[in-house]
């Protein structure tokens, strides 16, 4: 099995941060972001090779010249066709395969993907997405009776009212095929032009990640803003 790492992107919400560097290389401890990732991709057994979609004619170069020519880890030009069109440039990489992990880059979690990958077998989907049903909220909120307060909760963990679904998925290889379908588009967007055609016919399975902790990592201030819940991450990623 073959992971992709999608680290294209202009970053805007990152900015004037990325405007220097890529999101992928937002250094934590030391070590960018996608560092954390390709790792914990690599403690998987199953994960035999990991693609890296970036635009490395520009800031995504500097991710390329950070892992040199190291062993199972191919590069591919993003396309500036958006997050779908650029899954028809690996087409090659993944022809030999049943199904693929695609990983967004600011994304940071400890997932279980054997678990993952076992849910997307048990459910015959062609895609599997990552999901939360509950958060931690980063402010206050009250209990509020006739316009009085009469409870405070700092911090809740609040059950949510739809799935937050995260960026980390497993896709069938009939994925790119549907992608095939739409490539006169400019911009194939996955989740719009393509996703949502396969959740109406029942085809796309909801892994919750339950208790365990993700954080989107659109910026260095994000990371220091949550610093608590990035070490949490890290140490459950195994490192």
């Amino acid at each position: 099995m073959k992971a992709v790492i999608l680290a294209g992107g202009k970053g805007t919400r990152g900015k004037p941060y990325t405007e220097y560097f890529p999101k992928a290389m937002i250094p934590i401890n030391g070590k960018p972001l996608i560092d954390y990732i390709v790792k914990y991709l690599k403690s998987f057994s199953f994960i035999k090779e990991i693609i890296i979609i970036s635009d490395f004619n520009g800031l995504g170069g500097q991710i390329k010249n950070y892992y040199g020519n190291q062993k199972n880890i191919t590069f591919v030009q993003d396309s500036q066709s958006g997050t779908g069109g650029d899954l028809l440039y690996i087409e090659r990489e993944v022809k030999d395969e049943s199904e693929f992990v695609l990983w967004f880059v600011d994304n940071l979690c400890a997932i279980d993907l054997k678990k993952m990958k076992e849910f997307f077998k048990e459910k015959n989907s062609s895609a599997c997405i990552a999901i939360r049903t509950k958060r931690k909220e980063e402010t206050g909120f009250a209990t509020v009776e006739n316009g009085i307060i009469k409870e405070f909760r700092e911090k809740p963990v609040m059950k949510l009212q739809l799935s937050e679904c995260l960026g980390i998925y497993i896709l069938g290889k009939n994925i790119i095929k549907r992608i095939k379908t739409k490539r006169k588009q400019k911009e194939i967007n996955l989740s719009y032009d393509i996703l949502q055609e396969l959740s109406k016919e029942g085809k796309i399975s909801a892994f919750d990640i339950e208790d365990t902790e993700w954080i989107d990592v659109e910026s260095p201030t994000i990371l220091e803003r949550n610093e608590k819940t990035v070490k949490t991450i890290i140490k459950q990623m195994g490192f």
